[in-house]
């Protein structure tokens, strides 16, 4: 917890109707930080980003309460992809992501590494080297970090492990541009076990072997409706899942994450979205004891 602050809070909300109106959820829900999409993410094809539109985003953010803000990527691309004409596209597709995100003035896009598509682990990972070498030079000198993802593992997708994490970042030239996001429901998936805090410290200590502890740019707080190691991505409410209240409260209050967001990605489901945030808002004010 921040003493004497809010803890960067928030959720994945929609842009239905402009951009900004991500950010006007954010701050009926009352949260201080909140992740979207800039686009539809059903469909390659973007459409620049409006004049008028960037105008009203910066105005909304400026005219409410402080928001730390985090794009996530579409879902299509793959930099990891055997196939060159889909990769390249996915190329193309994280520059005009990073572009956007630059527009707006947002610090962070969050993607998903990509998967191997049956090539390979090893392959797969240095094509994402590979194709990330080539956007961080086409974004040179922007302010806004690519952030990769860790996942559950499913099918032949990289990430699942932080070591794949730390092996893309650590053949970049110019890695220190590189921030990753943990999602506590895809580690869960994948294996790690958080729900004690012995197991939780675990996978604390092997991400920051991995990448550092320091490139955390973003936390995706899920609940799993699957068991440990599953390797099967099933997002559920804080609490209501395999991983339990316990874990998300340690989390909350450990100082070592307080300044970097948390985002709930949670099914949307009546009112689901406040009374979880509210959840997490109790368990930040708690007295855990020591980690």
């Amino acid at each position: 917890m921040v003493v004497g602050s809010k803890p960067l809070l928030g959720a994945h909300l929609s842009i239905s109707g402009g951009i900004h109106r991500a950010l006007e959820e954010a701050r009926r829900l009352r949260c201080t930080a909140v992740q979207f999409f800039t686009h539809s993410t059903v469909q390659w094809a973007m459409k620049p980003l409006a004049a008028d539109a960037i105008a009203q985003f910066q105005s909304t953010l400026r005219e409410g309460s402080p928001l730390s803000l985090v794009v996530h990527a579409g879902y299509l691309p793959n930099l990891a992809s055997p196939e060159r004409p889909l990769r390249e596209r996915s190329i193309r597709c994280m520059i005009d992501e990073l572009e956007r995100c630059e527009a707006l003035g947002v610090p962070s896009l969050v993607f998903h590494p990509g998967a191997h598509m049956g090539a390979g682990e090893a392959w797969g990972l240095r094509r994402i080297t590979g194709a990330l070498r080539r956007i961080l030079r086409a974004t040179r000198g922007y302010t806004v970090q690519p952030v990769l993802e860790n996942t559950a593992g499913q099918g032949t997708n990289l990430g699942y492990d932080f070591a794949h994490l730390g092996r893309i970042i650590a053949g970049l030239p110019e890695a220190d541009r590189v921030g990753v996001c943990l999602d506590t429901a895809h580690a869960f998936a994948a294996g790690y076990d958080l729900r004690e805090a012995p197991g939780a410290e675990t996978m604390w200590d092997e991400l920051d072997q991995a990448v550092g502890l320091s490139r955390l740019r973003a936390m995706h707080l899920n609940d799993s409706k699957r068991e440990v190691g599953s390797r099967v991505d099933r997002h559920t409410h804080i609490g209501k899942g395999e991983i339990g209240k316990e874990s998300f409260g340690r989390l909350m209050r450990d100082p070592r994450f307080a300044r970097v967001p948390k985002i709930i990605e949670t099914p949307k489901v009546d009112d689901m979205d406040r009374k979880n945030l509210r959840l997490l808002r109790r368990m930040a004010k708690q007295d855990g004891g020591a980690r």
